[in-house]
């Protein structure tokens, strides 16, 4: 339960830092959007054997990787989901919300965070 709490608040969090609006959180996270709205109102919670847990552990993954490089600016990390990336050729917050597309921009912003 504590874990589930945990993701929960984690994903919810990440996606108000990066101004992300409910329905689009829930595609990202395989869910419908009523179901999202009734995590913020703690009446539910992700749970391990769920695979939107598991997008959603992906999704907080990407929002540390990229606010690592942003240095914690928030409107610097949600501009650059929300404009046209040339390495993706679309728009990240687009591109985000199918797994194949969370995975890759997961990949490049850690590739990005690797550069020595």
């Amino acid at each position: 339960p504590e874990e589930s709490a945990v993701v929960t608040k984690a994903t919810l969090r990440a996606a108000d830092r990066l101004d992300i609006k409910n329905n689009i959180l829930a595609r990202i996270v395989g869910l419908s959007e009523p179901t999202i709205s009734r995590m913020r109102k703690g009446e539910y919670a992700l749970d391990r054997g769920q695979k939107a847990f598991e997008l959603a552990v992906l999704f907080v993954r990407l929002f540390r990787s990229l606010d690592a490089i942003v240095g914690g600016d928030d409107t610097v990390a949600s501009e650059w989901l929300k404009n046209h990336n040339m390495a993706f050729n679309g728009i990240p917050l687009e591109i985000i919300q199918s797994v194949s597309g969370l995975t890759n921009v997961i990949g490049y912003l850690d590739s990005r965070r690797a550069i020595v």
